[in-house]
């Protein structure tokens, strides 16, 4: 019993030693990756403006034709809001 006592402090404090230093080498290389990610995102989507960029001056309208309009069953009543006076 006491053998497998040791045997997890042993582990905890050699799990919490060999943490401390490890951490700062697996955080500069999870920054240097979301960087990188970052880089190469922003690189794309700048690369895709350009192939699209528009003459200046000319407009675009996008049209949704799925419209959506509240039937008539659904109004309820209107909203009234009202205050207590106190005789």
């Amino acid at each position: 019993m006491i053998k497998t006592l040791l045997y997890i402090l042993f582990s905890y404090y050699a799990f919490k030693v060999l943490s401390r230093l490890l951490a700062p080498f697996l955080m500069k290389y999870a920054a240097k990756k979301i960087h990188e990610k970052f880089k190469n995102q922003t690189r794309q989507n700048f690369s895709n403006q350009e192939t699209n960029k528009k003459p200046e001056g000319e407009v675009h309208i996008k049209y949704n034709k799925k419209t959506t309009r509240k039937s008539t069953s659904d109004f309820v009543g209107d909203y009234v809001d009202f205050e207590e006076v106190e005789n």
